[in-house]
């Protein structure tokens, strides 16, 4: 028997010797069950303390109620997927598992990686298992699901007739990105490496480093998610998608003008605008007209729009199939539901 047949065979066992399915009551320390296998609330609190790092002390008990309705019904999902996919023989192998973990963790120095688990009060072994659990259900959803979507080139041409005015560009659109580095200390940094200039001179010689490093050769969207200090577009890579050439009246003139003249795909020498330092790339140009059907541009973009309906289309229905094989009882929305406990 596998390592997680013996724990799902266990947690059915441990949920039927003390909650019976026909019941709606269940001791205080479990949330759900899903075929009898039981959801805990200490489950429930990681995963909202991991989704919610930085939870404000103002929030509500209504609304610390409402997150964790939404991520018992993930777990939920979850667990109803990862049973289909114990079925099916898909759970992620250690070696598949060991992968993805030192993917995650190449960015870091060691230091750095165990400031980021606690930070979210998860062990390596947690973030294994969670990883196991994000791999397996993604291997399910590809085999069942998203394999089995074809988007033809009919499907192009049809989304096109439909929306061809939304091909027609009255505007210059270019697509920016940035590095900025601000020498004003910030309570909560997003950037990956959690780095961050505290005065003027830090900010200025951080800067430079970046520089130095983009000259040479070092990827702008990797030191954008390392370093850059902007939250909107530093989880991005820098990207700040495509700006509208009316838009730029708006900015900074010494970064419209390095938007206006940077050729695509270079970047700019460090400059301080809007109290920090920058460096600015453009990504990409597209000049306004009409975009016909052969640009491959277009196409890619249509493959994508139809390919992202498909998917939480598919997927929606797979998971609502999923669930008429499955039994599912939530003790938390009975507690909380006027009427309901008592039943």
């Amino acid at each position: 028997m596998s390592l997680r047949s013996t724990l799902l065979f266990s947690g059915i066992v441990a949920a039927f010797a003390i909650l019976p399915a026909c019941k709606k009551t269940a001791p205080a320390n479990v949330a759900a069950a899903v075929n009898g296998h039981a959801i805990m609330y200490v489950d429930v609190d990681k995963q909202l303390k991991w989704q919610f790092p930085n939870q404000p002390d103002a929030v509500s008990s209504d609304q610390v109620q409402f997150q964790k309705l939404t991520v018992l019904r993930a777990l939920i999902d979850e667990e109803l997927l990862l049973q289909r996919a114990e079925k099916l023989g898909l759970i992620a192998t250690e070696a598949e598992v060991d992968t993805k973990f030192n993917e995650i963790r190449a960015p870091y120095t060691k230091e750095e990686f165990q400031k980021q688990l606690n930070d979210r009060g998860m062990t390596v072994d947690e973030l294994k298992g969670k990883l196991r659990r994000d791999l397996s259900t993604e291997k399910l959803l590809n085999k069942e699901v998203f394999s089995r979507i074809i988007i033809s080139d009919k499907d192009i041409g049809d989304f096109y007739n439909t929306n061809k005015a939304a091909f027609n560009y009255r505007d210059n659109n270019y697509r920016v990105a940035q590095i900025v580095v601000s020498p004003q200390p910030a309570p909560d940094v997003k950037n990956l490496k959690r780095d961050k200039a505290q005065n003027e001179d830090q900010a200025r010689k951080k800067i430079q480093m970046l520089e130095a490093r983009l000259k040479q050769g070092d990827p702008f969207s990797a030191l954008a998610q390392n370093f850059s200090e902007d939250p909107e577009s530093a989880p991005n890579g820098g990207d700040m998608g495509f700006i509208p050439q009316s838009s730029l009246e708006k900015v900074d003139p010494e970064i419209r003008k390095l938007i206006l003249t940077l050729p695509s795909g270079q970047f700019s020498a460090p400059i301080k605008a809007g109290g920090a330092y920058r460096i600015i790339m453009v990504v990409q140009r597209e000049e306004a007209g009409q975009r016909d059907l052969n640009d491959p541009k277009v196409q890619q973009s249509i493959r994508e729009e139809l390919r992202t309906r498909k998917e939480q289309l598919l997927r929606g229905a797979y998971m609502e199939a999923c669930r008429n094989e499955v039994q599912v009882v939530n003790y938390l929305a009975i507690k909380l539901a006027p009427g309901f406990e008592s039943k």
